[in-house]
């Protein structure tokens, strides 16, 4: 299958821009170069920023978690927020009423609580397929949303889960009001959850999850097992979801029911969209701007902030229907072409 093979052709070519426009890998490079040097940068000159580069790591794993679903295996989901909020309340849940304050094991705990919901819930969304898959996750995010609205003694309802406390991390690095523990705990993280996602999409296993996006028939018929691959893939986007939701939690030292809104649901798509579905570099990108012209928008008109932030994502999509990744790989076949002039 066409679909299922990618070119690296750029890596022997004797020019560097050459290698980097021809194929995706150049612009992954160029986008993890890009990722690479802003975050040294904030850690190194943007102080002021630690907390809201934090919050923007946070994004990118649960952007991440999303586009393996979407992206690659083509599973549309809008409720995915439940398990983003079940990771968060889950570590928090543990912090208040069990005094489970150790960082690392909560974040697996997260991870293994959101994967339970998820091997349950897969098994009925799955079944489904196109509105009536959308349909069934949304139902499934509305009973979840509900019973944490009515459990206030687990929860705290409406008025949030508080009391939150979080140990230093490794024993050693304790969370500070300038958020720099934060930024570095959140970024350690996401490294580890984008080298996971990079090796399995590129693994057998993952170019299986993209034959089964392009033709889920054609893929039954050579003996890939296609409900059970599905179903994996789920388990482990709402594991990877619920980490995100944890680091929130941690970071923040609070959970509220936002979490788990369906608003949330739809934002992330909008993110990965914006980034490039079947792009992980791309969800990445997207889950950057997203989150930095949103701050900042909301910053400088708080009253119709939304009004410009739909604008934007208005012209690029219309501009680049491929997402940001698109426009990457556009302006390295220019550069490319240039240069060959």
């Amino acid at each position: 299958m066409k679909s299922l093979s990618v070119s690296y052709q750029g890596a022997a070519a004797p020019s560097t821009w050459r290698g980097l426009a021809m194929g995706r890998g150049g612009s992954d490079l160029v986008i993890a170069v890009l990722l690479g040097l802003g975050a040294l940068a904030t850690l190194l000159f943007g102080e002021a920023y630690w907390l809201l580069a934090a919050q923007v790591a946070i994004t990118m794993i649960f952007a991440l978690s999303v586009d393996l679903l979407v992206g690659f295996a083509g599973i549309v989901t809008l409720g995915h927020a439940v398990f983003f909020g079940l990771g968060a309340y889950a570590v928090g849940i543990a912090s208040v009423q069990l005094g489970w304050t150790e960082p690392l094991s909560a974040l697996l705990l997260a991870g293994a609580v959101s994967a339970l919901l998820g091997a349950a819930t897969g098994v009925l969304v799955l079944r489904t397929r196109g509105l009536g898959q959308l349909m069934l996750t949304m139902a499934f995010a509305s009973l979840v949303y509900e019973i944490a609205n009515r459990a206030k003694p687990l929860t705290g309802g409406a008025d949030g889960l508080q009391g939150m406390i979080v140990s230093p991390v490794a024993g050693l690095f304790e969370f500070d009001i300038f958020g720099l523990t934060a930024f570095l705990y959140t970024l350690a993280v996401l490294i580890v959850i984008v080298v996971f996602a990079v090796l399995m999409t590129r693994s057998p296993y993952g170019r299986s999850l993209v034959g089964i996006r392009e033709n889920r028939v054609r893929m039954q018929a050579i003996g890939t097992g296609v409900q059970r691959r599905l179903l994996s893939i789920y388990i482990v986007s709402a594991a990877l979801a619920g980490i995100a939701g944890a680091l929130l939690a941690q970071t923040s030292q609070f959970v509220g029911l936002n979490v788990l809104h369906f608003s949330l649901s739809g934002e992330i798509l909008i993110i990965v969209a914006l980034g490039g579905a079947g792009r992980l570099w791309g969800a990445l990108l997207g889950a950057v701007v997203f989150t930095l012209f949103k701050d900042r928008l909301s910053a400088l008109d708080p009253a119709y902030w939304y009004f410009w932030l739909g604008l934007l994502l208005a012209v690029i999509v219309l501009f680049a229907p491929k997402g940001l990744i698109g426009l990457v790989d556009r302006l390295l076949a220019l550069l490319h072409r240039k240069e060959a002039a």
